[in-house]
């Protein structure tokens, strides 16, 4: 049987602060996640979205160090409406860094850039129409 795509992992240095970020965004994460040593929450379609805290990735690498430059992966979330993109994004925008605010992409979209906790690239987006 070939390889199934089947998650996406997120480094994290603050495990409780990302976990409340991607709770805010509608993942459905486990209630009292935010001590374990590895987490994981459904995503539509079958994948995961998994988080381990560095000192996880440390305790099987322990020359590990996440990258300086860059955010190394970057998520996108579907919203109902131009109007959820604004409210989302100013919403997180308070508690993380905003990286391109709201605006009407060539391509038909509502669109937004933000970044988690651990400088990951998150985009909002809607239909215009």
């Amino acid at each position: 049987m070939p390889a199934q795509f089947a998650a996406i992992g997120i480094v994290t240095k603050d495990l409780a602060r990302s976990l409340a970020f991607y709770r805010q965004l509608g993942l459905d994460i486990p209630e009292g996640s935010e001590t374990a040593p590895h987490v994981e929450a459904p995503l539509p379609g079958g994948l995961r979205l998994m988080w381990d805290p560095l000192e996880t990735v440390r305790s099987f690498d322990p020359d590990y160090h996440m990258p300086a430059d860059g955010h190394r992966v970057s998520l996108a979330f579907e919203c109902d409406s131009p109007a959820e993109v604004d409210a989302l994004y100013e919403r997180l925008t308070r508690d993380n860094r905003g990286e391109k605010a709201p605006w009407d992409a060539a391509w038909g979209q509502r669109y937004a850039v933000l970044l988690d906790p651990d400088g990951n690239g998150v985009d909002l987006f809607a239909p215009l129409g």
